[in-house]
């Protein structure tokens, strides 16, 4: 599973796997936030985008200038054996000791003998290894990377680790439960984003005073409120914003949108998000022959995703937990949502629940039941008037 995310502040640090990535708007909404407060924010990361889009505030921020990507590590062994040793002799004089340590196969497995804490050094060598106020890491192995790094004496500071789902939940099936034992004895503060991370956390054994719960946020200045109603002859649309894999949930309102249009054919469905299931999701639509009810349309930028959610009257976010384990944390686009006052539908999932309170402000359906999702997405299109109530 490839996960994590290290971001690094003068007096923050950031660590991440891929940087920008635009399913991680949470990850530059703390870093923008940090710079507007008047910190200085370093990121390493190990991947550079793949995307033909950028988001804005990327480009608003310059974050680019501040963002160093570890050198590129071929997968052929033989390969990765010679640069290793290229590396070695160019920079070997800047850090001795630190690039000696990166190579104790004995102490630091496979993170040694793959080159990679080697590989990963040099971004931090090439900085005068920094020393930074906190190195704020997203996802828990990036985490136990951080350990590494600070053990070997290429990054300094205090490290404070954001768990999401993903890393508490597929990852440990894969791991084990004992994964984290590191990172539980010698981080500094670890954020679950919910509740229900944080008792899963206590769970593995970890000391309850080094956690504290670090929910995700959003600027409420991009989502204006708006009470939610139709007029006449007006369709009811409903939206989803999600990155489009199985623990999203989106091929079972897909399937709700069948149920519904049968009953109720004035409703269209519009899915904003790109991601591995595109294909399979849109040969669904259309074996379901929803072509005229159903848009997937990729991923949009945050103020078109505004604009969208403006004229949307209920937003579906049906999560659910993977096949390989992989659950939510709370996703951003039901906070999103509800600050423009829009009715959510959403499931009894991870910490969704402590977000939204069932038939209070959403309503909350069963995992993976379509038919279920598709009877209260008709109980609120029959009951517009509870649309305020559930929005407020």
């Amino acid at each position: 599973i490839n996960i994590g995310t290290v971001f690094v502040f003068y007096e923050n640090c950031l660590l991440v796997n891929e940087f920008p990535s635009l399913s991680e708007t949470f990850i530059l909404n703390q870093i923008t936030g940090l710079v507007q407060a008047g910190h200085s924010v370093d990121i390493y990361a190990r991947n550079a985008q793949k995307a033909s889009k950028i988001h804005p505030l990327v480009e608003e921020y310059q974050l680019v200038n501040n963002t160093y990507y570890y050198p590129y590590l071929p997968a052929n062994y033989f390969l990765r054996a010679l640069k290793a040793l290229w590396l070695i002799i160019a920079y070997f004089w800047k850090a001795p000791k630190a690039i000696l340590k990166a190579l104790n196969f004995k102490k630091y497995g496979r993170h040694a003998s793959s080159f990679r804490l080697l590989y990963c050094s040099i971004a931090f060598i090439q900085q005068g290894c920094p020393t930074y106020d906190i190195i704020m890491c997203h996802f828990g192995p990036t985490g136990l990377v951080a350990l590494d790094f600070r053990d070997i004496n290429v990054l300094s500071g205090k490290i404070c680790v954001t768990f999401h789902g993903l890393d508490l939940s597929a990852y440990l099936i894969e791991a084990g439960e004992d994964i984290y034992a590191p990172l539980f004895e010698k981080a500094d503060l670890l954020l679950p984003i919910s509740d229900f991370w944080k008792q899963r956390l206590i769970e593995l054994g970890c000391n309850p005073n080094k956690i504290q719960i670090h929910r995700m946020g959003i600027d409420l200045e991009h989502f204006a409120f708006k009470p939610r109603k139709t007029e006449e002859e007006q369709k009811v649309r409903l939206v989803s914003v999600a990155r489009l894999v199985e623990k999203k949930g989106i091929e079972y309102s897909i399937r709700a949108l069948q149920k519904v249009a049968q009953q109720y054919p004035a409703v269209e469905y519009i899915v904003i998000g790109d991601g591995p299931l595109m294909h399979e999701l849109s040969q669904l639509v259309q074996t379901l022959e929803l072509q005229n009810v159903v848009q997937l349309l990729g991923w949009q930028q945050q103020d078109e995703v505004a604009k969208i959610l403006s004229t949307a009257h209920i937003l579906l976010a049906p999560s659910v937990t993977s096949s390989n384990g992989d659950m939510e944390g709370i996703p951003v686009a039901l906070m999103e949502a509800m600050a423009t006052g829009i009715p959510v539908i959403s499931t009894w999932h991870s910490g969704i629940p402590e977000l939204i309170h069932h038939e209070k402000s959403g309503i909350l359906v069963p995992e993976r039941n379509s038919s279920e999702l598709a009877l209260q997405i008709l109980n609120l299109i029959q009951d517009p008037e509870s649309w305020s109530r559930l929005g407020q």
